[in-house]
């Protein structure tokens, strides 16, 4: 995500502890906010996804995720 939305995130924190934030103001919050959560999750689904294990042996495997969450993701 850009710096100058990480900024306006922000500004609309440091507003909403001031004053009510308009409607307009809200919804723009929530959009930034949910852009934001989306871009962590990328990165960190791709930051696991090259991630490796290396064992005693020097056996080295890639991470795997939970089996819940494949199951999860075979139901979709």
């Amino acid at each position: 995500m850009e710096q100058i939305k990480i900024d306006r995130i922000n500004e609309l924190a440091k507003l909403a502890k001031q004053r009510a934030l308009t409607p307009e103001e809200t919804a723009e919050r929530t959009a930034l906010r949910q852009a934001f959560l989306a871009d962590f999750k990328k990165n960190l689904t791709d930051t696991l996804d090259h991630t490796y294990i290396v064992d005693e042996k020097g056996n080295k495997r890639k991470l795997e995720k939970k089996a819940l969450i494949r199951l999860q993701n075979n139901n979709r």
